[in-house]
């Protein structure tokens, strides 16, 4: 299992999760939600209390990812499939142009 902490103007706004089956599940924040209810990260995801879940990476989170050459680079760099959406995702957009970025999170293999 990966995940990710999204920030939204640098405030964590909520986290993506890559599970164990592949699928994707994007939660808010229950600060966030508190506090920004009406500032969301994207139309296609209001701010809200239940999850998001999809079988495939949220096509948001998949446009934050480099392209062209600058996608031949990281991949390069950091040893990942370009095919590794996940991967890429939390490597290259950390500091991504544009108000939300994502922030790895190292979980330990207890966890």
């Amino acid at each position: 299992m990966r995940q990710g902490i999204i920030k939204y103007n640098n405030i964590i706004a909520g986290t993506l999760t890559e599970t164990e089956e592949g699928t994707y599940v994007f939660q808010y924040n229950e600060g966030y939600i508190k506090e920004f209810p009406d500032q969301f990260i994207t139309f296609q995801m209001p701010v809200r209390k239940f999850p998001y879940n999809s079988v495939s990476i949220f096509p948001f989170f998949d446009g934050l990812i480099p392209e062209g050459w600058l996608l031949d680079i990281a991949s390069a760099s950091w040893k990942l499939n370009q095919n590794d959406r996940m991967g890429l995702l939390l490597a290259c957009c950390q500091n991504s142009i544009g108000a939300v970025s994502v922030h790895p999170i190292e979980l330990n293999e207890d966890e």
